[in-house]
């Protein structure tokens, strides 16, 4: 009999190891995906669903509902717990089990995996019925697990099953436990463990009754229980039960200690009720409760994320006032926040007065200042860093090596990047941990622009059991994204959950970036609303990259929906969300209400960085309001804030609009005071200036200065001059510069066409015949600004009829006509409709326009697939201007590693 057992045995334990190996395809959810958004669904029908050998333990087979909710790392604890209970022969009882659903043979199986994680596993596997037998049973095993000292097993089966059978079903569960428990434990045993059930289940009402009818019966309710139905009850929002709950404490007992504080201190700061959170700080003392460095911690935090970090200092001073020692994570808080708003300065100098108080910097501080040293575009000071740590014996991990090499080939530093790799490469196992090589493999792939590469690699080591954490899967789903990939980003966000790896909030982030930057704004607010209600990690960061992505297709009012939406939900903005609205308002003409938002943000508390004011410059010099301009720059200065290399460029712009020449030149000149070297865009400005001028002389003398100070011509540069020496009619200086241009090697742009076609269409016949050959020549690529100046010559050349016709082949094509378009097409209908005398330019000059919007059209015939797309999902970003002078700021939105 003992041998055919262990027969039996070894081919039990062989289908374990095959269903281990064969068989990855299940469902990830009990019940409804995860989000709604269409790229995560994650379901598979039953009539395709490989045969699951780890069925054979269980006693229900070939259900067709979603019945496998475990992941890779559940399975693999199930099959080692069952291998080990095979090899004690005591695969009968397996057997046994598999036949029915018995609760003591489920209690014995449970009990022999000897931990938690592989117990549960299994228990999450075979409960696939909800019928009231098998809930009785399920609610017997509770009993037994908390009879023989497995309290906590058991509180999480109670857990699990109440979640999956739903709150109609609570009150059955309840009465089930309650009846015939004293066989096997106590009041209070059975009826905490049904609270902490209900506080996992979210069932807030259940919990509370469950208190209130511990309190009837005399007993007192577990102090880490009430502490759990307090953050239970502050997410949800339900303060009044909060407050009543906290006077019973008081009262009846047990005394809320600092853990019980710190909870509803850290809840309300959650949802931006700090000051409600300072008041239970100050009155610990009542209690009996000295406040610890997590509750000051709690309070400095919650006033970092709400931009106001000098404010968080004076927490630090009150620490150090009453005796209480500030932590590492104390500083690593304050000095990413000053990181993240782009204020180096205080970050450095936070982080040196740790170091004198005593605290000795980790990792987490090195990466933050690290981080904001390479935001800055200090790159040597943050390789310095890394030198630092090795010499304070502080090792790096796989967040200092992506904000390093994240860095390096942003800012295009490929000889220093070549040079460190090598260095990391040759001293790797004492530089990083051995946890993080295997995310360092990963995040270096990813910033070689090898996502693909990168994903192999994981799904390799992943099968070999190798760890790694969500730093590899965010540098995977952060890679895609950037390339616009959100097929095989989502594909790497379920890999993720399949591996039982929890989201961070930058996985949120980087996947609705994606969405955002494919113009799919709906779908990235719906999934993100998704996730805020699964309480997934969703931050500010979140709703910033959406409104953002709003003023980029300029959907203004989606972005002040969105806005007051955030402002609603009680997520208090922080710099970078209220630049980066700023910014949004000012580029699009609204400066009266972005300066409003820039006055309520203060008033908040919130300081504005460089990037918030030079947003608001750039919107009062578009719409010519220079002093105001000025009077921002002159505040800037006020508030410590050394005015840079971008604010310099914003307000020579706005000189050079006005036609101040001389204030824009003096402005460059003091440039060299302040230790800013002029760019190509400070030149390009100037020359764009004089150029509208048609100072041609003085254009050309600034060329030469560029030069001599290091800056090559652009494409910006070469088509700002040949628009000037077109515009002052000095047309063969403008084709000696556009032959430079073609010698130099750069390719030229739509901007380049269209500024040539335009003096083409105003020059001599035979003239613009030979400029049109070496038009034909270029990268012929039309847009709505070529349409308008050909229709518009159509029409000043007599020939309106033909300009209506062209018009009409157009709108077939479902051309997207502007206001100019529009306006063009109303004078050539009024022409002709008043059949007025105009002027009607030759024959040939006809003819040659004719052939030129032939060439537009033709173009645009053979794209026309691109003006068929969804627009209701595909909203496609125009990034170009055609502003011949274009000043940029540095990007305020990036994700974080």
């Amino acid at each position: 009999m003992s041998a055919i057992v262990s027969g039996r045995s070894r081919s039990i334990l062989i289908k374990v190891r095959n269903s281990l190996v064969s068989n990855t395809d299940f469902p990830l959810l009990p019940k409804a995906p995860v989000f709604q958004c269409a790229h995560c669904f994650n379901s598979s029908s039953s009539s395709n669903r490989k045969y699951d050998f780890l069925e054979d333990f269980s006693p229900f087979k070939n259900l067709t509902s979603e019945d496998a909710v475990i992941n890779l790392n559940e399975r693999r604890s199930i099959v080692l717990g069952l291998g080990k209970m095979i090899k004690k022969r005591q695969g009968f009882i397996l057997k046994d089990f598999s036949c029915d659903f018995c609760p003591f043979l489920l209690v014995k199986i449970m009990t022999q995996f000897g931990n938690r994680q592989g117990a549960f596993a299994f228990f999450k596997f075979v409960f696939r019925e909800e019928s009231d037998r098998i809930v009785k049973s399920c609610c017997v095993a509770c009993h037994v697990l908390a009879m023989q000292g497995f309290r906590i097993i058991a509180q999480d089966v109670l857990s699990w099953m109440i979640g999956r059978i739903g709150l109609s079903r609570g009150q059955e569960v309840m009465e089930f436990m309650w009846r015939g428990h004293f066989s096997y434990e106590s009041d209070f045993s059975v009826l905490d463990s049904l609270m902490r059930a209900f506080m996992n289940a979210g069932m807030d009402s259940q919990a509370l009754e469950i208190s209130g009818r511990m309190r009837g019966l005399g007993l007192q309710p577990c102090l880490s229980a009430l502490t759990i139905l307090f953050r239970l009850l502050l997410r949800i929002g339900d303060y009044g039960s909060v407050w009543k709950l906290f006077r019973d404490m008081i009262r009846k007992g047990p005394h809320p200690s600092n853990i019980t504080f710190n909870v509803m201190i850290n809840e309300f700061c959650k949802k931006g009720q700090v000051q409600t959170g300072e008041s239970l700080l100050h009155i610990m003392r009542k209690f009996h409760c000295e406040p610890d460095v997590y509750t000051y911690n709690i309070l400095i935090n919650a006033y970092c994320i709400h931009g106001q970090t000098l404010n968080a200092w004076s927490w630090v001073e009150l620490m150090k006032e009453k005796g209480c020692t500030p932590s590492t994570a104390t500083f690593s808080t304050i000095i990413n926040a000053f990181s993240k708003e782009g204020n180096i300065k205080d970050a450095k100098k936070t982080f040196d007065q740790m170091q004198v108080m005593g605290v000795t910097p980790n990792s987490s501080v090195y990466n933050a200042l690290m981080d904001g040293f390479v935001k800055a575009k200090e790159i040597d000071k943050a390789t310095n860093l890394l030198e630092e740590m090795k010499n304070n014996h502080v090792k790096a991990d796989g967040v200092t090596f992506n904000i390093l090499v994240a860095g390096y080939y942003k800012y295009e530093r490929t000889v220093n990047l070549d040079h460190w790799l090598e260095y990391i490469n040759q001293s790797m196992s004492k530089l990083l941990p051995d946890d993080s090589l295997p995310d360092v493999s990963v995040a270096r792939l990813c910033l070689e622009g090898k996502p693909d590469e990168a994903t192999k690699l994981l799904e390799d080591m992943l099968k070999k059991g190798l760890p790694l954490s969500v730093i590899s899967f965010n540098s995977i789903i952060s890679a895609y994204s950037k390339k616009r990939l959100e097929t095989k980003a989502f594909e790497a966000y379920h890999m993720m959950i399949k591996y039982g790896v929890t989201p961070s909030s930058s996985t949120c982030n980087s996947l609705l970036m994606c969405l955002s930057r494919n113009g799919k704004l709906l779908e990235a607010e719906e999934l993100m609303c998704n996730m805020k209600e699964r309480e997934f990690p969703v931050n500010k960061v979140a709703f910033t990259v959406i409104i953002d992505g709003y003023f980029k297709i300029g959907d203004v009012m989606g972005a002040q929906r969105l806005w007051a939406f955030m402002e609603n939900i009680s997520t208090s903005p922080d710099t970078v969300a209220f630049s980066a609205y700023i910014d949004g308002l000012s580029k699009t003409g609204l400066v009266e209400e972005a300066y409003n938002v820039f006055i309520k943000m203060k008033n908040k508390g919130v300081v504005p960085n460089n990037f918030t004011y030079n947003s608001l410059i750039a919107g009062f010099c578009n719409v010519g309001r220079l002093n105001d301009a000025l009077k921002l720059e002159k505040e800037m200065k006020q508030n410590e804030l050394c005015p840079d290399i971008f604010t310099n460029n914003i307000l020579i712009n706005g000189y050079c609009k006005q036609g101040r020449m001389k204030s824009a030149i003096d402005m460059y000149m003091d440039m060299h005071k302040f230790q800013l070297v002029p760019d190509i865009v400070t030149y390009n400005t100037l020359l764009s200036g004089y150029c509208k001028g048609f100072d041609m002389v003085n254009a050309d003398n600034l060329v030469y200065k560029m030069f001599n100070s290091g800056w090559d011509p652009d494409i910006t540069t070469y088509n700002i001059r040949i628009h000037g020496f077109f515009g002052s009619r000095r047309m063969n200086r403008a084709i000696l510069v556009f032959n430079e241009l073609l010698s130099s090697g750069i390719v030229p742009n739509t901007i380049t066409y269209n500024t040539m076609l335009n003096a083409v269409c105003s020059d001599i016949l035979d003239r613009a015949m030979i400029l049109t050959a070496k038009l034909l020549k270029m990268a012929f690529v039309p847009n709505i600004v070529t349409t308008n100046l050909l229709l518009s010559h159509l029409r000043k050349q007599g020939l309106p009829e033909r300009a209506l016709m062209w018009g009409e082949h157009l709108r077939k094509l479902c051309v997207e006509f502007d206001e100019v378009t529009y306006k063009i097409l109303e004078r050539a209908d009024r022409d002709v409709k008043e059949d007025g005398v105009y002027f009607r330019g030759t024959l040939g000059k006809g003819l040659f326009l004719d052939f030129l919007m032939y060439l537009t059209y033709d173009y645009l015939y053979r794209n026309r697939v691109y003006g068929e797309r969804n627009i209701s999902f595909v909203k496609m970003i125009d990034s170009g201007s055609m502003n011949t002078t274009c000043i940029h700021q540095q990007p305020m939105l990036e994700v974080n590693k």
